[in-house]
């Protein structure tokens, strides 16, 4: 098994390196190799992402990274800037589906905007198409005959982009409460009409699977009047894009929260994937020893468990998470006073 390790620029390399002891107190027979990204990338090599970088990824069964963004680059070209590097992963290695996992830890409810007792039944999984919609899709500023300017943006779906991200959501539903929710907009869009319908002809493949459909606004309010009720979202990328960071802060702190990008390429163990916390750099406490890195450690957990196919080992890592976070353990963002190592040792020692 071989991982890239990309710890990128800001609080990366302080959270990596408590992800890696982790993963070296699990005794597994994993080769990890390290390359530049984002921001350090380009002052070491000229680009965000440069040709020994992506070769590496395309090589291993899985990128572990940790984050891009570095002020000293914000007035670069755009084709430079730190951000660009993930970007161009996602392409490379066509990964087109986002997987992340919305859940309360016991005890964390009071950092929650919600009620206690709505926040501790979150427990759910957004499955969020990457490559298509509107994103992606015809876009341009134009001017009318009648010299108003008007700006447009495409949006649509091909039914295979639709049906290759049903399938990792009925899984991902199979391996969970076997629940899933598709979000669309299929009253007004007929991009969302066709979503819905091939969302209803793959679930013929999944009988043990319950399918339900939400219009994306009433989604937004169900995430907020009552999350428990949802198991597995599976949205498109303008709504996942909401949703995913809605669902997010109903949890409370991002500096919990982890994720996945899984591509088509299948490894000897499992999905190809790029996995990442979604806290970004934070350069104003980069080098301080003050960044959560448990969502950096939670994504290694992820990895474990899709690209690599060991499930128990994700298990005792998510639980030694938990634990430490139950015993009182925790880093400026979740309102203690643990420093990034403190917080990695203590997760060490559960696990």
């Amino acid at each position: 098994m071989k991982i890239a390790c990309l710890a990128g620029d800001g609080i990366g390399p302080e959270i990596m390196a408590e992800a890696l002891k982790v993963l070296d107190a699990l005794g597994l027979e994993i080769e990890v190799a390290h390359a530049d990204v984002g921001g350090a990338a380009y002052k070491a090599h000229g680009h965000p992402l440069p040709p020994e970088t992506l070769e590496l990824c395309k090589a291993s069964d899985a990128v572990l990274f940790g984050a891009v963004g570095d002020p000293d680059c914000d007035n670069l070209e755009r084709h430079l800037r730190p951000e660009q590097a993930i970007l161009g992963l996602r392409q490379a290695l066509t990964l087109f589906a986002n997987l992340r996992p919305a859940t309360m830890f016991p005890g964390m409810e009071d950092l929650s905007a919600l009620r206690p007792e709505v926040a501790r039944e979150i427990d759910l999984l957004i499955v969020r198409e990457l490559n298509g919609d509107v994103y992606f899709g015809e876009k341009a500023i134009r001017q009318l005959d009648d010299g108003r300017r008007q700006g447009f943006d495409l949006m649509s779906y091909a039914e295979d982009e639709v049906r290759r991200i049903a399938h990792v959501a009925f899984r991902a539903a199979q391996g969970r409460g076997k629940r899933l929710c598709s979000v669309d907009k299929a009253n007004v869009l007929e991009t969302s009409q066709l979503w819905r319908d091939v969302m209803v002809e793959t679930a013929a493949g999944y009988p043990d699977v319950e399918l339900s459909h939400m219009y994306v606004d009433n989604a937004a309010m169900q995430l907020v009047r009552n999350p428990g009720q949802f198991d597995v979202v599976v949205t498109g990328n303008l709504f996942g894009d909401i949703l995913s960071d809605q669902a997010s802060m109903c949890v409370g702190s991002i500096g919990l929260l982890a994720s996945a990008s899984l591509g088509e390429d299948q490894t000897e163990y499992g999905t190809k994937g790029l996995y990442e916390p979604i806290h970004g750099s934070a350069p104003d406490i980069a080098g301080q020893g003050k960044a959560n890195p448990m969502a950096m450690i939670l994504s290694l957990a992820m990895l474990l468990r899709h690209s690599l196919g060991l499930e128990a080992e994700a298990a005792r890592v998510e639980a030694a998470v938990a634990k430490a976070l139950e015993d009182g353990i925790k880093g400026g963002d979740l309102g203690g006073s643990a420093g990034t190592s403190e917080v990695g040792d203590a997760v060490l020692a559960r696990l």
